[in-house]
């Protein structure tokens, strides 16, 4: 399929995930990733390209993706990254609670008429935090949320994310606030 013809059909199509080579035969697939994203497409990108040097993995990710996976690549860790991205795919249809909206195009959040920008692990873990309004939401279950499946990620660094996540909140009027619940995760209320 022609990346042209991915554009027009998108529309009428809604898949649970899209995997999109940054070499395209007709496009680079960055900008095809951004062009989906301006549709309004929120469901998770995967990148999957013989391109491995980390400025072009940033480049993906600034793109819109959401996973980049490296050739040649061994077909059990496609298939788990898979569903690990479509696991997470229902969190960033997450739209409004409290005032806040979050837009999973441009990576954002907006409250009381001002915006901040987030990374997409940020939103991520947002996303999964606002899905649940007020309820705690477990360490381990905000991680499976922002990380791809067999990522090693310790404690702090989920809470340098928060730490981040509350700071962008902070600029925002009437924005709700992230509650650390001891010995348990975090809530937003």
């Amino acid at each position: 399929m022609q990346a042209s013809e991915l554009l027009e059909r998108l529309p009428h199509v809604d898949p649970d995930v899209l995997v999109i080579d940054v070499g395209l035969p007709d496009a680079d697939g960055r900008d095809l990733c951004q062009a989906v994203r301006a549709q309004g497409f929120t469901a998770p990108i995967m990148f999957l390209t013989a391109r491995d040097a980390v400025p072009d993995r940033l480049s993906g990710f600034a793109a819109g993706g959401d996973d980049y996976l490296t050739k040649p690549f061994n077909f059990a860790e496609l298939v788990a990254r898979l569903r690990a991205l479509i696991r997470r795919g229902g969190t960033q249809r997450v739209a409004e609670v409290g005032g806040l909206t979050l837009d999973p195009i441009r990576h954002a959040i907006a409250c009381g008429g001002e915006s901040a920008e987030v990374t997409p692990t940020e939103f991520r873990v947002f996303a999964r935090l606002v899905a649940n309004p007020g309820e705690a939401v477990r360490r381990r279950d905000l991680i499976r949320a922002a990380w791809p499946e067999g990522s090693m990620v310790h404690d702090n660094t989920l809470d340098v994310y928060i730490a981040s996540i509350r700071r962008k909140l902070a600029t925002l009027p009437d924005a709700p606030a992230i509650k650390t619940i001891y010995g348990v995760g975090y809530s937003i209320r």
